[in-house]
Formats: structure tokens, sequence, C-alpha cells
């Protein structure tokens, strides 16, 4: 089947009226109300050695904070979400609680419809955000001890909060002009709609002891020295920060852009309508950015939108949740397709070129057949990776990730990392809170012992 491309390129802004604008990118989700929320808390069986808890990967005791849903207690709820996981209300939002918690509830495993896990701990994060951190958590004196971290994303930010309520003092450099990373800069707005990622910094910075540095970015060996030099201990929460960019011909026509600088900058626009789309867009790739690009793309009024991935759907980096998103929004989902080669006319990308693959033994190789996908736009979101700097060389790596620890050391003396820069997960937010966290516990256990 080959797609025959148009007769010239349509990128433009603003194709929708503009009350459709903020329509179409309002929250995605359907919160509970306060009497929804009790009804669903009481399905809960309120398991001993829950496997939900276990499958969560802060360890946020889930039968507890459901338990007091169901007695009213929403403070209380909130209370044991945060504790294991400071940043639980972005994760209600964007954790695949239908591949984590919800998928081992036994409700589910018994009668297929698990507790709505996700959208309960939504409920009850959301219901303390007004409230000042001393509501919840009180912060221990003053250490004496100062502590660097370094990006202030989703690892960052739970190391930092974990440190500051130990009595620390913690400086967060980042080289964005506001906080929070992946959450502020990564996640579809949709997911994130009423500046929530920043309303969520907000109240985690309450706890106090913790001053954020923007416009910082880390560079050189010289800088890192410094850090190790001013400051007790440092953390490194960089992300990855550069994109896979396969080689193809064509890769050079307009056109042509990176999923991630597309999503960011649709999450930095004050006006959606003066940002423009292609009429015909193609996005390379089967992940979540693959996703939020793809439906983002359709809202901003693409008529035509192929979300093209090499290998079957079992081998996509998207959940079934996220799929099913993509194909309510108008998505077409295609599997088995490389891209091989851009197509362009005057300097613009017309068309993708893509050859149908197989597996043999199980290896992936193409087929001599080949396809064409007409494009105005092409979204590449086909993984990113660690940028290379000069003071990584002073940093033991693994598998091109930066190697620590189970406690989140690295080979350099008083440095610890977490989150997507390291290796060994799934790349999720809800897993780069728990290596802050967890790097925070061990940072003030070495700074607690070298007082005594």
């Amino acid at each position: 089947m080959t797609q025959t491309p148009t007769t010239g390129p349509d990128i433009q802004a603003g194709r929708l009226a503009p009350a459709d604008y903020a329509q179409r990118f309002a929250d995605a989700g359907d919160p509970f109300t306060a009497q929804q929320a009790v009804l669903e808390a009481e399905r809960c069986l309120y398991c001993y050695d829950a496997p939900c808890a276990t499958a969560c990967p802060t360890s946020i005791d889930v039968p507890s904070f459901i338990h007091r849903i169901s007695q009213g207690n929403v403070r209380g709820a909130a209370q044991a979400i945060l504790s294991a996981n400071p940043l639980g209300g972005m994760c209600a939002r964007v954790c695949p609680t239908e591949e984590l918690c919800e998928a081992v509830c036994v409700r589910n495993t018994q009668q297929g419809v698990p507790v709505a896990i996700g959208k309960l701990q939504r409920h009850a994060v959301d219901a303390v955000m007004h409230l000042p951190q001393s509501a919840l958590f009180q912060r221990a004196p003053a250490s004496g001890k100062k502590v660097a971290v370094v990006g202030a994303g989703p690892a960052g930010l739970a190391c930092a909060h974990g440190l500051a309520l130990k009595g620390h003092d913690v400086t967060v450099f980042d080289a964005h002009a506001k906080p929070g990373g992946l959450n502020e800069y990564g996640l579809a707005t949709y997911k994130t709609a009423d500046n929530f990622a920043q309303r969520e910094i907000d109240w985690l910075l309450g706890i106090g002891g913790i001053t954020v540095q923007t416009d910082w970015k880390l560079e050189s060996a010289a800088q890192l020295d410094t850090l190790r030099a001013d400051f007790d201990a440092v953390f490194l929460g960089i992300g990855l920060g550069a994109v896979n960019q396969p080689a193809l011909p064509g890769s050079t026509l307009t056109g042509i852009r990176d999923a991630v600088d597309f999503i960011a900058e649709l999450r930095q626009c004050t006006d959606l309508s003066t940002l423009p789309v292609g009429r015909r867009v193609v996005v390379i790739g089967g992940g979540m950015t693959a996703v939020d690009a793809s439906v983002q793309s359709r809202l901003l009024g693409a008529s035509e939108v192929h979300m093209v991935y090499r290998r079957g759907p079992e081998a996509m980096g998207a959940s079934e949740d996220e799929q099913t998103w993509a194909k309510t929004n108008g998505v077409v989902i295609e599997h088995w397709l490389a891209p091989v080669a851009f197509e362009g006319e005057q300097g613009a990308v017309r068309a993708v070129r893509f050859e149908r693959q197989q597996l043999v033994d199980g290896r992936l190789q193409g087929t001599g057949v080949f396809e064409t996908r007409a494009a105005d736009t092409v979204l590449q979101a086909v993984g990113q990776k660690l940028a290379t700097a000069p003071w990584l060389q002073s940093l033991q790596l693994e598998a091109g990730r930066i190697a620590v620890d189970a406690q989140g050391r690295t080979s350099l003396d008083g440095v610890w990392a977490g989150g997507d820069c390291v290796g060994g997960g799934r790349d999720l937010t809800v897993e780069a809170v728990e290596d802050g966290k967890q790097a925070a516990l061990a940072i003030h256990h070495t700074l607690s012992s070298s007082n005594a």
C-alpha cells in the first residue's frame, strides 16, 4: 500500500477555532468526586501483603491510603502517599498503573476490573495541594550540611525533598528556565493541565531548605569539582538530554524534528493557536513520547497522523491504554515498518519511505518491500541517550549511562545519581522518584555518619 504525496507541504497554525484549543487540551483525566472516591475505595479488599504495594516502584502503602479515603480521611491518605512518593500527584496522572499496581490488584485478577488506584491517588493528593507542607510533614532541625542536586526533574526533586526533610540545605541546579524536567517539558499538555507541574513543585518546595537555581548547566569537569568542593554531597539527576537521530537520506529536510522538542514547545506555548502543525504528520516510534506527539498533533488540527513502529504491538513502549488513547483520538498506528529515507521537494519533507520488517531468528530484518507515507511534518520519537560531556569521563559508565550501586552511589566519591541518566529501569517518572528518594536516604546516612 503506497500513499501518493500531496502537491505541496501544508504546515500552518490556527487550524482550529480559538475556543477549540482550550477544550481539546483540557485535562484528559476524569477526577473522582468525593462520593465517587469513597465508593471506589470501598471496592478495595485491603489485602494483607498487598501485591499492589509491591508493584509500586515507590512502595506506597496502597491499601492503607485507600482505606483512609473510605473513612473520609483524605488528608491522611495523602500523607501516606506523599511519604512514599513526594511527587504522587504527577505520578497519579502519568504512571502506567494499568501495568503496575492495578495489573496485580486482586479485583483485577478475580473480576477483570481493578480498583482505580491511580485515580484514588490523584483524588487524595489533589485535595491537599493547597495546604502547607507543615500540615503533613515537619522538617528536622538544620543539620548544617549542604547538598547540590543537579537536575530539577523527578529524581532531583524527590532527592531534594527527602534531604530537606532531614534538615539538610539543598541547592537544585537546572539548565532550563523552569524546574520540573520531564514533568514540565516532556509530557503531554492534557496530562498536566492547569499548570499542575509547577503547582506541585511549589508545594514540594514549601518544605523549606531548598533553593532552585535555573539556567545553570553542568558542562565541565571544573564545575563538578567546584560542586564537590562547595557541598557535602552531590546528586546527579540530569536525565538523558540527547535524542537518537538515525542517519537517513533526507534527514536535513525542513519539517523533520524531534518529538521531544515538539512536546516541549507545545508545553511552553501560551497560545496554542500560534503553533503550526502539518496537515499530514508521521510520528516515528512506539513509546509514550510517540503517543503524546501523535495525539497532540491531532488535537492541533492535523487531518492525518500515522504513528509508525518498526516492531509489533507487543514490543511497543507505550502501554495498551496509551495506544487505545491514541486510536481514540484518530491516530493510525502501524507496525513492522522501519524508515529508510525521507523524501522531499524544494527542501521540505514530503513523505517517508519505509521498509517492511520481519523477525528472523529473533532479529529484525527487512523484507525488501517498501511503502511510502505522505508527510508535511515528521516527528522522530526513537529514544533518548545520555548527552556527551567532558565531565562524564570522571564517572564510570555502563551501557551508555552512569553506573551506580543499589544506593545510587557513582564511582566518584561523594557523588550519587538517579533517574533516567542511570540504567536498569523503564525510564518512568515513578522510577526516577524512587531513585531520588533512595539516594536521599543514602546521602543522609553518609552525612550523619560523618558527624558521629
